[in-house]
């Protein structure tokens, strides 16, 4: 009996089969997958989901950000990205990059005025959810955190599929029975799809007051605690409205970065804290989340002084892109006499998605030298411990590599500057 296909809802599509060969490589590379819902809007679901990634993010964890709200994308304006655009080729999407562990990707990016409506039906919704995850470059990543839209409908359904049966559901509400009764149904639709649960957030727990920092309950509290005990999910905890969560929303910096020692940043640090031992690594959710910075490879103490330079190549000469080279020339320069020792041509993997800057990285380059590259690509190399130059144009690989000891290298517009 052949599997109900996520894409085109038949029990028999060879040709959607074949594509979930793309699919599945690319969620290979993803080792946690977090989908944030819930049954009601204007819970700050999308609020929470940014927090959630960047609090991850500020852990040192590599997380990704993708936005499946097609109607409504808010995540740009969440992360001040309302100007940035993804570049586009025809079998890939580079994500944007927030921070050095971070990417993000949403419709937002594309639609081209904020005033346009994004008028679709669901199959073309679905289509779309699939290339974000896909096409889009995402790398190795620690995790991936989806906002989805509110309710049960095509983008949730369609995002839960698509990631499979491992990913796992964090559902946010606020205290309100109004609430509470629309998030319940969220719930009964996660087991139904056969998704875990990882737990039930209550957002708006109270409200922080600006003056003395006490906090007050607007709402009837604890029915997200109540709703997770009558469901039996985990409760991850509750957060306090704060003013500036709000303020922080519309001008578009990140609450958990800029106010961590608040009470509100403190709550979601707690709720990050079992995120994080999903991954083999705790932190204490009430002090600040810093990154730790990748350290350059150091050579041992009395090792002779060389530095290998890595140059894509085709036909002998260097490759404008990266990406599209035949070989990659490994030039050892003995750096004190400013010599070359000998360069060796490898025949690079498969190119896909975080795979050359491991392998780059693997042979023993210290630096990558090539025409044009992207940032997220340059972002790959640095974390895997390897400098990047771009912008150069021509010449073999040891002309490059002289060039480059003796200073006397040109280096013009990165040619793949996205």
């Amino acid at each position: 009996m052949s599997e109900h296909c996520s894409s085109c809802s038949s029990d028999s599509c060879k040709s959607c089969g074949d594509k979930d060969a793309k699919l599945n490589k690319t969620l290979s590379y993803i080792k946690h997958k977090l989908v944030v819902l819930s049954g009601k809007g204007g819970v700050g679901k999308s609020t929470v989901a940014v927090n959630i990634a960047v609090a991850l993010s500020l852990a040192g964890k590599r997380v990704g950000l993708l936005d499946v709200d097609v109607h409504g994308p808010s995540i740009p304006r969440l992360l001040s990205l309302k100007d940035e655009k993804p570049h586009i080729e025809k079998d890939y999407i580079e994500p944007v990059q927030w921070s050095p562990n971070l990417w993000v990707m949403s419709l937002g990016f594309m639609i081209p005025s904020a005033n346009d409506a994004v008028i679709w039906r669901g199959p073309i919704k679905m289509g779309l959810i699939r290339q974000f995850i896909e096409d889009v470059v995402w790398g190795d990543l620690d995790f991936l955190v989806v906002d989805c839209p509110p309710g049960t409908g095509d983008e949730p359904m369609s995002t839960l599929q698509l990631l499979g049966k491992d990913a796992q559901a964090v559902v946010v509400t606020t205290p309100q029975g109004v609430a509470i009764d629309d998030v319940r149904r969220s719930v009964t639709f996660c087991h139904q799809m056969g998704n875990p649960i990882l737990g039930i957030v209550e957002n708006m727990s109270g409200f922080v007051c600006p003056k003395c920092g006490e906090v007050v309950d607007i709402f009837t509290p604890g029915g997200g605690k109540a709703l997770a005990e009558e469901m039996n999910v985990n409760f991850l905890g509750s957060i306090p409205l704060d003013p500036e969560v709000v303020r922080s929303g519309d001008e578009g910096f990140v609450y958990v970065k800029v106010h961590h020692e608040s009470e509100a940043a403190k709550a979601m640090g707690r709720i990050v804290k079992p995120i994080l031992a999903m991954s083999g690594s705790l932190q204490d959710g009430t002090k600040p989340l810093v990154v730790e910075k990748p350290q350059a490879p150091q050579k041992p103490k009395g090792e002779k002084a060389t530095m290998k330079i890595a140059v894509p190549v085709a036909n002998g000469l260097l490759c404008m892109h990266f990406g599209h080279c035949e070989k990659f020339a490994m030039v050892s320069i003995d750096e004190a006499n400013k010599t070359v020792l000998g360069t060796e041509l490898l025949t690079p993997p498969s190119h896909e998605p975080g795979v050359f800057p491991k392998w780059v990285a693997e042979q023993g380059a210290d630096l990558v030298i090539t025409g044009g590259m992207g940032a997220r690509a340059q972002s790959l190399f640095t974390d895997a411990g390897v400098k990047v130059l771009v912008g150069v144009e021509g010449g073999s690989p040891e002309e490059i590599a002289m060039g480059f000891m003796n200073g006397t290298l040109q280096t013009g517009q990165n040619i793949c500057d996205h």
